[in-house]
């Protein structure tokens, strides 16, 4: 069951072996590195390659480590004892399982995704470490134990937002998507765009590579931002003409809007694209 590059995902030989070594020790995978470098898809491509569902729990800043487990609507329980509505005896009809049920009670192993788990309070990673080390967990309400009936492989990304605790990432494999070189970007293109015409894929990427090298980037564009990029400029032939014959005088690249994305960038490129206009460059 190892896990090897999609058809539509491109894995360095160090992910093929973090996402396998994590399969083996059946540990939680840790994926960090920059925005846009493929963390979520990794997992999308990872169900798909196993032919299995996959399960995505979106973390976000409000969200608490027992909503993955279940939520109790008591409010409703009691408007409808209030209405006399039948069922209301019954306290499973107002449990609603959460994304570890989801994923515990499949009939196949799935793959779970915590996406961007740093968005949370510092306390939700701790909160799971029972039920991610033993596949369980108790319903009170009902008086039930969920337990998993096959293991997840769990996913789990984060933007290193903030810190992780040191008893959570114990519990992980870890593994940092580091930012593509230029040949397996090249590969990334040729799997989004094959065939595409070498001269504008140079001139593309040269221009890409200069840009994160800016000195003073707020926001550095990513490799999802240059596959964005690269569909706007195929749809423009103007722009094509612009990459390949680029003006002294132009600050940004054609399209930049794709690639930049704050006004204090913006407003950066064009600082130094005047000085060097100055030093006769």
């Amino acid at each position: 069951m190892a896990f090897d590059s999609t058809a539509h995902y491109v894995a360095t030989d160090a992910l093929k072996q973090a996402v396998n070594a994590a399969i083996l020790l059946e540990r939680p995978l840790l994926i960090k590195g920059e925005p846009g470098t493929g963390k979520t898809l990794l997992a999308e491509e990872l169900a798909t390659s196993l032919d299995t569902q996959l399960v995505t729990w979106h973390v976000k800043s409000t969200t608490k480590a027992a909503q993955g487990l279940y939520e109790y609507d008591a409010v409703s329980r009691l408007r409808d004892s209030q209405l006399g509505i039948d069922g209301v005896e019954n306290v499973a009809n107002y449990i609603k399982p959460g994304k570890l049920w989801e994923a515990f009670s499949a009939e196949k192993r799935v793959v779970l995704l915590i996406d961007e788990i740093d968005k949370a309070d510092i306390e939700f990673p701790n909160d799971l470490l029972q039920e991610l080390d033993r596949m369980e967990f108790y319903v009170y309400e009902t008086d039930q134990t969920v337990r998993a009936r096959h293991r997840p492989i769990i996913i789990i990304t984060s933007n290193n937002e903030k810190e992780l605790p040191d008893a959570f990432l114990r519990r992980c494999f870890f593994h940092y998507i580091a930012f593509p070189d230029r040949d397996t970007l090249q590969a990334i293109i040729d799997v989004h765009y094959p065939g595409l015409a070498p001269r504008l894929v140079n001139a593309a990427l040269e221009i890409f590579f200069d840009l994160r090298e800016a000195p003073g980037l707020k926001k550095k564009p990513s490799t999802s931002e240059l596959i964005d990029w690269l569909k706007l400029l195929l749809a423009d032939e103007l722009a094509q003409e612009t990459l390949h014959s680029p003006e002294p005088n132009e600050a940004l690249p054609p399209l930049a809007g794709a690639l930049i994305k704050n006004e204090q960038d913006t407003h950066l490129l064009e600082r130094l694209a005047f000085m060097l206009r100055r030093q006769g460059r």
